[in-house]
């Protein structure tokens, strides 16, 4: 916490789900305000037990909260605590934030009011305080049915109250929340909050496997493995993801000399950029990176508790901006996915409407928030 009140603080929050995904945009906005004004100091409120490379940034101060991660059936638990006293613990310690730091904006990733409604009281306080609030959520959320039955929720309900704008991380075009959610909020459409590379050579001999945070990869892992040890030609390298269980220790002594295995990189957009072939999960953060970089992904989804990743992945695949395949499929299936072309032609996003500056175009909209709030 601060010495002294911080006046141009931004409190950003995210739930922690089942892998880094929410707070890895609050991250790259958090980037983009500081670039914008660097004055202004973003605090990045999360129970996110890891700390990958990408978080550590001396502009941000980093606020950890108890975690909340959801199990293989979706139930939100605590390594340590009820789930209870999580919510509580996880309320007292955002209450004591906004009090710290007295922001001048505040962000919440898609839960509004948090996993249990845990954030009602601090974010009822930085309202009387007159901070500007905002959600942020992604493009697809769920299927339809089950974010219409969520947005019936109290939550939901008693959310206006608390907000002052709605920003979609992504396009109209890929997930329009009023047609398929029945959404009755009026949101601003930002582009894919995404970390875009430079353009650089491509090895074509590289397979890039990824399996996203990591706590529900090992399909993918093991898929990466037996690809690359049928094919002796290519080389390989696996990032596991930092919940990863037992992965680093699965690859055969057989493959080491050309397949590497690593829990997490810095930064995958490189990695993106450079690989001849993608293979990964169709998590947003992942995908929607892997796609700037310009390739043209093999996509693997997650299938529950959540549909959000089989329809991403299905949505994209219609576009022609990557495949899918199946769990289950086996490396000769793979293979014949492997001899199509895996990288996008210059300018194919644009020509399909798609950007990929969402993460400057969701400061900018904030910071005029601030600004007219201030006035």
């Amino acid at each position: 916490m601060p010495e002294s009140r911080t006046p141009d603080a931004i409190v950003l929050f995210s739930h922690d789900g089942y892998g880094l995904g929410h707070l890895r945009r609050n991250v790259l906005i958090a980037g983009a305000i500081v670039k914008a004004t660097p004055n202004t100091r973003p605090v990045i409120v999360t129970g996110v037990t890891r700390t990958p490379a990408w978080l550590d940034n001396p502009a941000f101060d980093i606020v950890r909260i108890p975690s909340l991660q959801k199990d293989r059936s979706g139930n939100y638990v605590n390594p340590t605590m009820s789930t209870s006293d999580a919510v509580d613990a996880r309320g007292f310690a955002f209450e004591q934030v906004i009090a710290d730091y007295q922001p001048r904006a505040v962000i919440v990733d898609r839960h509004p009011l948090g996993i249990a409604g845990e954030l009602r009281r601090g974010l009822s306080q930085a309202r009387r305080n007159g901070a500007a609030i905002t959600l942020g959520l992604r493009d697809i959320l769920d299927d339809p049915f089950t974010v219409r039955c969520e947005l019936r929720g109290d939550d939901w309900r008693f959310a206006p109250a608390f907000y002052d704008q709605v920003l979609i991380y992504g396009h109209r075009e890929l997930c329009d929340h009023r047609v398929e959610y029945g959404a009755g909020y009026t949101a601003t459409y930002c582009g894919w909050v995404v970390e875009t590379p430079q353009r650089q050579s491509v090895d074509n001999d590289l397979i890039l496997v990824t399996a996203g945070g990591g706590g529900d990869g090992d399909d993918i892992i093991r898929l990466g493995i037996e690809l690359l040890a049928s094919l002796p030609n290519r080389r390989g390298l696996i990032v596991a993801g930092p919940f990863a269980q037992g992965a680093l220790q699965a690859l055969p002594a057989k493959l080491a000399a050309r397949v590497q295995i690593v829990e997490s990189v810095p930064h995958c957009a490189p990695l993106y950029a450079s690989s001849g072939a993608v293979i990964q999960m169709a998590g947003y953060n992942s995908v929607a990176e892997s796609l700037a970089a310009g390739a043209r992904p093999l996509l693997l989804p997650r299938r529950a508790p959540r549909r959000e990743q089989a329809i991403r992945a299905s949505r994209l695949s219609a576009l022609g901006l990557a495949d899918v395949i199946d769990h289950g499929s086996t490396a000769e299936e793979i293979g014949w996915w492997l001899r199509r072309p895996r990288r996008l032609q210059t300018g194919e996003l644009a020509r399909l409407g798609l950007d990929t500056n969402g993460a400057t175009s969701a400061a900018n909209v904030l910071l005029g928030t601030v600004g007219s709030v201030a006035a």
